[in-house]
């Protein structure tokens, strides 16, 4: 529902980072105008719709500060500089102190500023202590500032959302430091920006602080179980007092490199509570969360869906930068001189008594062991030798997806720790094609990933063997079909 100040135009800065990326799409689907500043413009890149427009720019550059400024009503502030390599606390206080200035001689009615959760007082650790140094600098510039404080955001692509999955899924036997037992208050991350929304069309006020969280409060090892349950894993916490924030930022690094950038800074603020202490600023954005359970399971569905509607060929092009870190590939392309439609009927031969092109033995020996094991075997059944059809079986896979003359996707039903795909995509035309070839696993925790890396060579001799050979097939069946004396 658009207020009647939804024509106003809205500055997003910050529309580049995980939570600002969600938030501008809740807006373009409102039809809000939007005004992004971004230090770098071609991050935008096929996000921004017919209402958006992309400024380059640096909440550092008052120059460009000013400029982005003009004609907006409400700005939102989404900027954090953990990531830079200058001392954070005073990048974000001069960021900080320059937004505000900027807005206040641009005249824009309202800050809507993202923070954190956390007590204010001596306990309270360097990165907590610079969110709410931001937010009281905003308010003093005499804009009205509307402070959202969070806890962990649930959510692909946050940073502890990130954590907790790369502890779950690498570790059965994890040795905690304490501050996995610190409560926290978590909100999913549409959850998140509803609240957001909601806060650019509060009725005008005094500034204020709006604390938000989801309906559960848990710990971050209760999370850590939660999503573990989801994901069908059984892991084992063992609590000590002796990890310290260095000594846990290392720890969580080797664990996952992912996390060892944010370092021992954000590990620090682990240790501080973060939960809602005065919930009437839900009830003022008329916002109703829901629990861990939910957000997690969200989550979950929402990446599943995103990545398996994904063309592979071109996640693998790009080296898969939105894929999340769950899944696993093995990408591969080879360039054929026959038109697409040719290449394509090559794949549409594969498996059944036609065999895989390749190593058809080691495919016998997969079968044999995954009979053993309690699996469907290799069955070698095709309902059509020469056409696929969407549900049909092909020996130990089932057709996903299709479509004729360009793309199929399998699903594995073999007994295997996770779950698995084989995708081929033809792309081309009339003389000349690219088959793409992608397998991608889903590892089921630490077992999922042996299985994988231990058939790595195998993978690495047969897929790159099936590629040339299916190439190989239908460069023959071109030739054939152009042969003098045949039709």
């Amino acid at each position: 529902m658009i207020s009647e100040r939804g024509n106003d135009l809205i500055l997003l800065a910050g529309a580049t980072g995980f939570v600002g990326k969600r938030l501008l799409r809740g807006l373009q689907a409102a039809g809000r105008p939007v005004r992004c500043l971004a230090r770098r413009p071609a991050a935008l890149e096929g996000l921004v719709g017919s209402t958006t427009e992309v400024v380059p720019g640096d909440v550092l550059d008052a120059g460009s500060l000013e400029s982005a400024m003009r004609g907006v009503r409400t700005a939102i502030y989404l900027v954090h500089s953990m990531d830079r390599e200058r001392d954070f606390v005073t990048i974000d206080r001069d960021a900080a102190r320059g937004f505000g200035g900027a807005a206040a001689r641009a005249g824009v009615r309202r800050i809507v500023y993202l923070g954190g959760l956390g007590d204010d007082g001596p306990g309270l650790s360097p990165h907590l202590k610079s969110r709410h140094e931001v937010g009281h600098l905003l308010r003093e510039s005499g804009v009205e500032v509307i402070e959202l404080r969070a806890s962990i955001v649930l959510g692909c692509g946050s940073v502890s959302f990130e954590m907790i999955r790369a502890l779950v899924e690498r570790l059965p036997v994890m040795i905690t430091p304490r501050w996995v037992d610190t409560p926290s208050q978590p909100i999913g991350i549409e959850d998140l920006v509803r609240c957001l929304v909601a806060a650019i069309d509060l009725e005008p006020g005094p500034s204020r602080t709006i604390e938000i969280g989801g309906t559960d409060r848990m710990s971050y090892g209760q999370i850590m179980r939660e999503y573990s349950r989801q994901r069908g894993l059984r892991r084992m916490m063992i609590s000590v007092p002796v990890l310290t924030p260095r000594l846990s930022s290392l720890w969580l690094g080797f664990v996952t490199p992912f996390y060892a950038r944010v370092g021992r800074t954000l590990v620090d603020s682990l240790r501080n509570p973060t939960v809602v202490r005065d919930g009437s600023g839900l009830e003022a954005l008329r916002v109703r969360p829901v629990g861990v359970c939910e957000a997690i399971a969200a989550t979950l569905g929402e990446e599943d869906r995103n990545f398996q509607s994904s063309r592979w060929s071109a996640l693998a092009d790009h080296e898969r930068a939105h894929a999340p870190d769950r899944y696993l590939a093995d990408a591969r392309a080879l360039d054929v001189a026959v038109p697409a439609a040719r290449a394509f009927e090559a794949i549409e031969r594969i498996g059944g008594e036609n065999g895989w092109y390749y190593a058809d033995w080691l495919w016998r020996l997969r079968g044999a062991v995954d009979r053993a094991v309690g699996g469907v075997g290799l069955r070698r059944v095709r309902s059509d030798r020469r056409r696929l059809r969407v549900r049909d079986r092909v020996d130990f896979w089932r057709i996903e997806e299709l479509e004729p003359g360009r793309r199929v996707r399998f699903a594995a039903e073999m007994k295997v720790p996770g779950r698995a795909w084989l995708e081929f995509e033809v792309i081309g035309g009339p003389a000349a094609s690219r088959i793409h070839q992608t397998a991608v696993f889903e590892p089921r925790g630490l077992g999922g990933l042996a299985y994988w890396y231990a058939l790595t060579p195998a993978h690495a001799l047969v897929f790159r063997g099936m590629l040339r050979r299916i190439a190989a097939a239908a460069l023959q069946a071109a030739a054939h079909a152009v042969a003098p004396g045949r039709p």
